[in-house]
């Protein structure tokens, strides 16, 4: 059973607990002295099946592995770990591959980065994974209300409800339902509904979507928005977001 993401503390992003899996103890040192110079506690482990029992122990903030790994690769850890955690996920993958991207975003990863990567830019990307899993939504008010006038029937039950169809939103409590049953969205997926959300039935582009999810204003992947979309779209009904190709993607009303 997926159990809720806690998010890290009150401090800085750079303060939180990081596990890193590489099977290389090169590469694995390394990046654990250049994340430890950042400020980052940092626990290792060498093979997929010891991260997942590490991971279990110590509840780490985020999880950083590579996708190549003796006993349990980084595919297979990813999805053990989705089955009961919702904390962030970011993969390295030596080579970029289109396949490795693919299943390491369908098997649950947030992001991935390609090695040799240069430590400010890894940096940045668990920053990114960090923030969005502690962020305090601002959703735009619905036209009616910005008017001052009332909430509207569909798309805004409340100051802090949003209702499309049977999906439920309740942006205090940061909790969503689909027909009264509760659902485990990951932080990055929460915060794509949320996007979507501010703005239903307007169109987001994709880049758009990587630069206010991922903070990607730079050589963003566009695969990974993908990826995310067609996650969400199993969680909250395939239906409820909408494809507008050349484009991007619209929640629908």
């Amino acid at each position: 059973m997926t159990t809720a993401f806690t998010p890290p503390g009150a401090g800085s992003p750079t303060e939180a607990h990081l596990l890193l899996v590489e099977d290389d103890e090169v590469i694995r040192n390394t990046v654990r002295m250049a994340l430890e110079r950042y400020g980052f506690t940092v626990s290792t482990a060498g093979d997929g099946l010891t991260g997942l029992e590490i991971f279990r122990e110590r509840q780490p903030d985020l999880l950083l592995l590579d996708v190549m790994l003796p006993e349990l690769d980084g595919i297979g850890l990813c999805r053990r770990v989705r089955e009961f955690s919702l904390a962030p996920i970011l993969m390295m993958s030596a080579r970029g591959d289109s396949l490795d991207v693919v299943s390491g975003l369908e098997a649950g990863a947030d992001d991935y980065v390609v090695k040799p990567c240069e430590s400010a830019v890894l940096v940045a990307r668990i920053r990114s994974l960090l923030r969005r899993a502690s962020f305090t939504p601002v959703v735009r008010a619905s036209r009616a209300e910005a008017r001052g006038g009332a909430p509207e029937a569909d798309g805004a039950a409340g100051s802090d409800t949003l209702v499309f169809g049977d999906l439920t939103i309740d942006t205090r409590g940061m909790e969503v339902r689909r027909a009264g049953e509760p659902l485990a969205l990951t932080p990055t997926e929460l915060r794509m509904l949320l996007e979507f959300a501010g703005s239903p039935g307007v169109v987001l582009e994709r880049r758009t979507l990587l630069s206010r999810v991922w903070d990607h204003a730079w050589q963003g992947d566009t695969r990974v928005v993908d990826l995310h979309v067609q996650r969400l779209r199993a969680k909250i009904g395939a239906e409820r977001i909408e494809t507008v190709r050349g484009f991007g993607y619209k929640l629908r009303r």
